[in-house]
């Protein structure tokens, strides 16, 4: 994000030139989050059947159902460098507008391969308006503030997958595979609209002057350890969250579990605690420090992982509800400290963090999806406490140095 005094006070959303009270600047800021990334986890729910009607292999379809994760890491890294001159409410209606092209066009895909490309032009948009509301937030929010404006977003990110996922299976059980992404279509419409009625009302931030290039402060940032590790980390929490939440699909719908597609979309439920505990994210780090928040819910992820690999499903839907807590609470607070560890353009940062978090999803997908392929269930799990293991170690290197925050920062 272009460099900003950090004392500004929120001002995000603005409705007819009033400050919202922070229960609806929460309510908008989650809303327009949900909107923006309904898309990518909502076919998860659907994946057994899109396996059949393409029929190709679990690692195949989970590739191309996840390749939306390419997209959003190169957008990621090409938002962070246009960061600077891109208006940011404009940016954020023109995304959401074109997001709904692909996901229309889902519904005709002939084959895998024009499914993969279109999954990957979805990547663009939802990352492009990803970046630019996290940058946005983080422009318009104090240090004080911005811990919870960030929360309020995972959150509705968090909704989008509980939500997204029932629905999508309900609609295609109902109404088939096609209706499914031309319902998502106009719920990218809806968030469209709702960027044009509330953020278009802000007075728009200009780009500030900077001494270096984008590339030239990218480069200073990977040089920063505890960026550096951010960005890591990040990698990390999204390559555990994909190989988990897209592989149990195949385990839920065979022997002994034998789920059925509408059964399938109501098991993510357990994602319905999550949203609860990420909106307590920023306080809770701002109270104990970056460092035992993240432990703290990488610890939980991994209390979950042993339940994954028992054939009883109440033993299963709960560590399903300890990997969501864990996972997106520690990405809520590792979003938040990357905000906070730059010191200056936070939308490069930003950006890079986001093609980090969005490119492990894409290693994720590939990697265990070939250990599921070939060794099992159990081998991926084993994979996903491997990449929660090397989140833990590099989480002891979120340090933010003095000079990166102000006196009255809560980072520690």
């Amino acid at each position: 994000m272009t460099e900003t005094a950090t004392s500004m006070r929120v001002e995000a959303v603005a409705v007819d030139g009033h400050l919202p009270g922070a229960a609806l600047r929460s309510l908008i800021i989650g809303l327009t989050a949900f909107l923006t990334v309904v898309d990518l986890f909502a076919t998860q729910a659907i994946l057994p059947s899109l396996t059949r009607h393409y029929n190709v292999t679990p690692a195949a379809m989970g590739f191309a159902v996840n390749a939306s994760t390419m997209g959003m890491a190169v957008a990621g890294l090409v938002i962070g460098v246009l960061s600077p001159h891109i208006q940011r409410q404009r940016g954020i209606l023109v995304s959401l507008v074109l997001l709904a092209v692909p996901t229309a066009l889902l519904a005709v895909a002939p084959d895998l391969t024009i499914f993969t490309l279109l999954r990957v032009a979805q990547g663009l948009c939802m990352a492009s308006a990803f970046a630019l509301t996290l940058a946005y937030l983080g422009e318009q929010c104090s240090v004080a503030d911005a811990g919870g404006a960030f929360a309020a977003y995972i959150t509705g990110n968090v909704a989008s997958n509980l939500i997204g996922r029932l629905v999508s299976a309900a609609v295609a059980d109902w109404f088939g595979l096609a209706s499914t992404f031309y319902f998502f279509a106009l719920l990218n419409l809806a968030g469209a609209v709702l960027v044009y009625a509330t953020i278009k009302r802000v007075q728009p931030m200009h780009a500030m002057p900077v001494a270096q290039s984008p590339l030239q402060v990218m480069i200073t940032q990977w040089r920063d350890p505890a960026l550096r590790a951010a960005f890591a980390v990040g990698f990390c929490i999204l390559f555990a969250f994909i190989g988990t939440f897209t592989f149990v699909n195949f385990v839920l719908v065979r022997p002994p579990l034998s789920l059925g597609r509408m059964d399938l979309g109501f098991v993510y439920f357990v994602f319905l605690p999550s949203v609860v505990t990420t909106l307590l994210a920023g306080n809770i780090a701002a109270r104990f420090g970056t460092r035992r928040a993240l432990w703290g819910a990488l610890a939980v992820t991994g209390v979950g992982l042993p339940l994954l690999l028992t054939p009883q499903l109440a033993a299963v839907l709960a560590g399903m509800v300890l990997v969501g807590v864990g996972t997106f609470f520690a990405q809520a607070v590792a979003t938040g400290f990357v905000g906070q560890a730059a010191r200056e353009n936070r939308g490069v940062a930003s950006g890079t963090y986001l093609a980090c978090y969005f490119l492990g999803g894409l290693v994720g997908s590939a990697a265990l999806g070939q250990l599921f392929d070939r060794f099992g269930w159990t081998a991926c799990v084993a994979g996903v406490a491997t990449a929660l293991a090397g989140a833990a170690w590099l989480t002891a290197r979120l340090v933010v140095t003095p000079s990166a925050v102000s006196p009255a920062s809560p980072a520690r």
